[in-house]
């Protein structure tokens, strides 16, 4: 019978949607995380009778039944989350559409909006960078701040000062490059708050000042997930999940009186 078929896709299909959906749920607290959903297709149809219309008369319709279902992407939504207030001024936060970009020490670059960034030190010289050692990009480079650093000031476009241990003019050190895509949802996600662009994705575009948002400095973007919203969305997946398992009993009872007919 293809119904067991049928609802044994369907319930395949559900157990990668609550994947997706405990994923979101596990993520509710990762700064700049931005949710998923799945995205299902319906499988081919197999025709039992066509239509045959030849003047005016016969078949207006198909007699057909499909095969089941797929999932085929599991979509991103890059709506923003909220801002919130951390007072820490190596936190910054995007206010609009733009991505922070950061390199590694293979000088592969990744696009984040994870903005609790640290600063790194060496041989008394320091940088900005994410906690896991990846460089914050500045008009192409790393931003070096250099020594004896006493106070870090982002302006809303971007522009990065530093004053110094002993000085009191402030020193411009550079402007945060903020890259957009034409389409964000085909960026591939590398863990850690990370993206690499795709053929999908397009190639980044360094925003000019003001296309890409509003730097926000001393808040971090929070999780755009809505536990609410996933919370019904478990539910009803459980239900999906649970009327394609009826489905499979019920046409193994059938077959059961099948086999069970007598002469």
């Amino acid at each position: 019978m293809r119904a067991l078929w049928t609802a044994a896709s369907g319930m395949k299909a559900q157990q990668l949607n609550i994947d997706t959906i405990s994923n979101n749920l596990a993520n509710v607290n990762t700064t700049g995380y931005k949710k998923q959903r799945t995205e299902f297709k319906d499988l081919f149809y197999e025709k039992l009778r066509t239509s045959d219309m030849a003047q005016g008369q016969g078949k207006p319709v198909n007699l057909e039944v499909g095969h089941g279902v797929m999932p085929i992407a599991t979509h991103r939504s890059f709506s923003r989350g909220n801002l919130e207030q951390t007072n820490n001024n190596l936190d910054l936060a995007i206010d609009g559409d733009g991505f922070f970009t950061v390199r590694d020490t293979n000088d592969n670059l990744f696009y984040t909006k994870d903005g609790s960034f640290k600063l790194s030190v060496e041989d008394g010289e320091a940088k900005l960078a994410t906690s896991d050692g990846f460089f914050l990009q500045a008009e192409g480079s790393d931003i070096e701040l250099g020594e004896n650093v006493k106070e870090i000031n982002v302006s809303a476009n971007g522009t990065i000062t530093v004053k110094r241990t002993g000085e009191e003019e402030a020193e411009e050190m550079g402007q945060l490059t903020l890259t957009t895509f034409v389409n964000p949802a085909g960026l591939e996600a590398k863990g850690g708050n990370l993206y690499v662009q795709t053929s999908a994705s397009g190639e980044g575009i360094e925003a000019e000042e003001g296309e890409a948002g509003e730097i926000k400095q001393g808040f971090l973007e929070t999780s755009n997930v809505q536990i609410v919203e996933e919370m019904v969305k478990m539910i009803t997946a459980q239900r999906a999940y649970e009327i394609n398992s009826k489905s499979i009993q019920t046409a193994d009872q059938m077959l059961e009186q099948a086999n069970n007919l007598r002469r």
